[in-house]
């Protein structure tokens, strides 16, 4: 363990604007800025100045930072001009911002061959541009691209090339591995024999993910005297991605010891940051990302629940909490006891671990499983299935016959109009209610229907929303290609007092697998909230 400082600098308004899928607005830039700053994190690349419209707004009225260093990016001046003449270098240090990194070629061969240049002249360039920074008063860094492989192939000249930037003023030398070829043993190696070279440097890493080493090899470079490193927000970035940010930081704090700018109190909104930009991108969350993935600490085979329900560090760790993650004991066709025991307690259901009723429940959930069912993402299905079994679940209400049409047509003026139509019967209370759903799909309708017999006895279903809606297309488990395939599906919900829950259903026919989720949606949210069933009028 060690109390040595690093400091971390995000690329995510760069680098992670050049991720297939991803462009960012103006507000985008506003929004993920603060919230870095917020964080902690001690430097925020805004992006390139001149570059594209978007940046060029960014910079023309960037946020107010109260904790991080605002940073613009550019490159060296070009060859045959002076710091002082040259229009893309002058648009980026124009931009009022705290420093100012640049990006220069390492790589003998890009030199002579991209720009066409001696090496001395790029060392000039290198040099003369980083002085420019240092002249206007902002904090000058150089990114050494393709540093690494420029390394192997020339290593003096490489070396010269941080040399140079050092000699311009560099606060910091960042070590780029530009492609994401290196290895964490040959990212260690040679950082270290810069540091040796030159150990007045501050050395940064700037690693990309092409080779999945991206985390291991920023901290091999950690290891070997670098102390800056770059990355971006959920290993956003071009190609396979950058270094991200989000496990390194709880590797640097948690598993090294290392101190950074963010504070103890700061590394539980670590889930909160990773989600905060996925909403702003409009991406679905990687489920299983390290610390801060819904699945970090989800717990399904019986052996390792009763385990972690025990001592959660058998198979934790880190406590869930400590990076703002939760602790989730899944229940699936590995389920044991343990399990289930803990899901119960999760909800509030008390049973003692010997009751009779467990094995049977434990037999019905392998059962379902079997037959395509998925707890592991339905919780709101499992427990409304426990407390049914147990005799805790009132008989809210009953689907009786539905039927659903589908309408395709051109109306009065020409268009075309795909109109479902859904009719439901619905039994509340000894009363029968009989409603019609039109909607612009047949779930659509089917939901309409059925919210319109409950509507009256449970107002409280007005504010459940639905969210997401998932099909799958099962194999049927007795492998007999004449069976027909069996459809999953999976839907969330959402009510007005942002709680979020979901549920499944499983048939041949999707519509009726839709309506069992549909229902089980609707009576999780009566439980929940202590709905009474109405008397038969």
């Amino acid at each position: 363990m060690t109390s040595e400082r690093v400091y971390l600098f995000d690329t995510t308004l760069r680098d992670g604007g050049q991720t297939r899928g991803i462009d960012f607005s103006v507000a985008d830039k506003i929004a993920i800025a603060q919230a870095l700053d917020d964080f902690g994190i001690d430097y925020v690349e805004g992006g390139w100045p001149g570059a594209n419209p978007t940046d060029d707004a960014f910079f023309g009225a960037p946020p107010a930072l109260k904790n991080s260093k605002f940073i613009a990016f550019g490159m060296t001046r070009r060859a045959g001009r002076s710091a002082d003449n040259d229009p893309g270098l002058a648009a980026v240090l124009g931009a009022e911002t705290d420093g100012t990194c640049l990006v220069g070629k390492t790589w003998d061969f890009h030199v002579e061959t991209a720009l066409n240049i001696s090496l001395d002249e790029n060392l000039a360039m290198i040099t003369s541009s980083i002085a420019a920074i240092a002249a206007k008063g902002r904090e000058p860094m150089f990114d050494c691209e393709h540093f690494f492989d420029g390394f192997k192939a020339n290593k003096a000249f490489a070396l010269a090339c941080v040399k140079a930037a050092y000699d311009g003023g560099a606060a910091w030398v960042v070590l780029c591995d530009t492609n994401g070829g290196s290895l964490p043993d040959e990212i260690y190696d040679i950082v270290a024999e810069t540091k040796a070279f030159l150990p007045e440097v501050n050395l940064g890493i700037h690693c990309h993910n092409d080779t999945g080493m991206a985390v291991a090899n920023s901290l091999a470079a950690v290891k070997a005297g670098a102390r800056q490193i770059q990355g971006t927000i959920n290993g956003l970035g071009e190609r396979c991605g950058n270094a991200d940010l989000i496990t390194l930081i709880p590797n640097l704090m948690l598993k090294l010891g290392y101190e950074t700018n963010i504070a103890a109190e700061k590394l539980p909104k670590l889930v909160t940051l990773s989600r905060m930009v996925d909403d702003r991108l409009n991406r679905t969350p990687n489920a299983h990302a390290p610390y801060v993935g819904a699945a970090a600490f989800a717990h399904k085979g019986g052996l390792h629940a009763s385990a972690a329900q025990k001592d959660p560090r058998t198979y934790e760790h880190v406590t869930p909490e400590s990076v703002g993650n939760q602790r989730q004991f899944l229940v699936s066709d590995q389920t044991g006891k343990s399990n289930i025991l803990a899901r119960f307690q999760e909800v509030g259901i008390s049973i003692d671990a010997k009751d009779e009723r467990l094995d049977r429940l434990m037999a019905a959930v392998k059962d379902k499983e079997f037959q395509g069912w998925s707890f592991d993402s339905a919780e709101a299905s499992f427990e409304l299935m426990a407390r049914d079994a147990l005799g805790e679940l009132p008989d809210f209400f009953a689907i009786g016959r539905f039927r659903v049409t589908d309408e395709r047509r051109f109306n009065a003026k020409g268009e075309l109009v795909v109109e479902s139509e859904a009719t439901a019967s619905v039994q509340v209370g000894g009363n029968t209610h009989d409603e019609v759903g039109f909607g612009n799909g047949p779930v659509h309708a089917v939901d309409n229907a059925l919210r319109k017999a409950l509507i009256d006895a449970y107002p409280l279903l007005s504010s459940v929303e639905l969210t997401d809606y998932k099909v799958r297309i099962l194999e049927p488990q007795n492998g007999d290609e004449g069976t027909g395939a069996v459809t999953r599906v999976l839907i969330e919900f959402a009510d007005d007092s942002q709680h979020i829950w979901r549920t499944c259903g499983v048939s041949t026919n999707i519509i009726d697998a839709s309506v069992m989720a549909l229902a089980d949606g609707m009576r999780y949210k009566l439980h929940r909230d202590g709905a009474v069933v109405p008397k038969a009028r």
